[in-house]
């Protein structure tokens, strides 16, 4: 099978720069809204079985237009949420953007138990998204299936080195995920996944 972890597309919170992670969190901008219509043209014409989102309203604002044109209901998931930063929550300034960049280049790094200040660990993070993911992939064991998953963008950075081997802690501290970017995972034979594409670049097995 092949996931596609996508990130959703442009929020409120992205325009005003702000760390908004609780649910259900702001909507979709009107440019946002243009980006999410513009999903149906990228994964219409590879034939996606399932579209999941998380339970946040721009994630499934996100999924709703290409589960419509699939004819295909919005799964919505546990567990696939972004990382609450806690304390963080609603800021936008240097200090808290260098907070959190700090804490989680730390995951990164592989120590996952430092938490956010009255936010979630690397581990509790880990331990969501790993287990939303492992029951897609049961679901659809097997099968060909393409499955599209949309997401958020710092726990898509973080899931996408925790699943594949092939996503180094490089990729994972620089690789941004711009709204409606995504990326590829694809499921081998036995059943580990790989990393092919990161935002429209391809990445190394």
């Amino acid at each position: 099978m092949r996931l596609y972890l996508v990130r959703h597309a442009q929020s409120e919170a992205n325009v005003h720069k702000i760390l908004d992670t609780a649910l259900p969190g702001p909507p979709l901008t009107e440019l946002g809204r243009k980006q999410a219509d513009a999903l149906i043209d990228t994964f219409v014409p590879q034939q996606v079985a399932a579209v999941y989102a998380s339970h946040a309203t721009r994630a499934q604002q996100t999924a709703a237009p290409l589960a419509d044109a699939l004819s295909l209901p919005v799964r919505v998931l546990d567990g696939v949420h972004e990382v609450s930063v806690g304390d963080l929550e609603g800021r936008g300034d240097r200090e808290a953007i260098e907070a959190y960049g700090t804490v989680v280049h730390q995951w990164v790094q592989g120590n996952l138990d430092v938490p956010l200040p009255g936010g979630e660990s690397g581990r509790q993070v880990r331990s969501r998204y790993l287990a939303a993911v492992d029951a897609i992939r049961e679901r659809h064991l097997g099968t060909a299936d393409t499955v599209v998953l949309v997401s958020h963008g710092g726990a898509i950075r973080l899931a996408a080195e925790w699943l594949a081997p092939n996503v180094t802690p490089e990729i994972t501290d620089t690789g941004l995920l711009p709204n409606t970017a995504h990326v590829r995972l694809d499921a081998d034979p036995d059943h580990v996944w790989r990393c092919s594409e990161w935002a429209g670049i391809p990445v190394s097995n």
